[in-house]
């Protein structure tokens, strides 16, 4: 399978927006590449806009920020593509409530690929509801299947994965729950 580019948003207004976030964060380019498991040439890459990131690194480094990944893309108007080694997604919409951030996705599995996304920051948890084909989802060591009509959830805050089982490709929805960090 041929990499893509994980969004559709400007990398260059991707890259600010991690910047800004980061020096907010009072961390310097240096320790957030370090807590988030990238090289330090990938975030700089990143911050600069030069670079085009996977899906699973802009999940580490926003985790490590301790934000949702919808902090670094644009308001969408329509649905904000999103692509993983596996998983295509699109954001559908973003709810505040006082102490949570929650972000809702369209998302679609190929079958024949597995995609391992780095842990998210402490107390995020994801929900997954399958419409279609049949999911492989959740903790590394301890996966959840799910089928049509079906919903896995676990605690994102440790490593995880999505894989479609069988030759077809899973259609679901992804609801990321963050709660605010103190």
């Amino acid at each position: 399978m041929e990499p893509r580019p994980a969004l559709d948003t400007d990398p260059r207004v991707v890259g600010e927006r991690v910047r800004r976030l980061r020096q907010a964060a009072g961390v310097s380019l240096s320790e957030l590449a370090r807590r988030a498991g990238i090289g330090k040439a990938t975030l700089s890459g990143v911050e600069t806009g030069t670079r085009n990131p996977t899906l699973e690194t802009l999940w580490a480094i926003t985790a490590q920020l301790g934000v949702p990944i919808g902090a670094i893309l644009d308001a969408p108007p329509e649905p904000r593509a999103v692509r993983g080694t596996a998983v295509e997604a699109e954001l559908l919409e973003v709810f505040e409530d006082e102490n949570v951030t929650y972000e809702l996705y369209r998302m679609r599995v190929p079958p024949g690929v597995t995609q391992t996304s780095p842990a998210h920051h402490a107390g995020v948890t994801e929900h997954v509801t399958v419409f279609s084909g049949t999911l492989s989802a959740g903790p590394l060591d301890a996966p959840r299947t799910a089928g049509p009509g079906e919903h896995v959830s676990w605690r994102a805050d440790v490593p995880h994965c999505y894989r479609a089982d069988g030759p077809d490709p899973v259609h679901a929805t992804l609801l990321m729950r963050y709660p605010t960090r103190p």
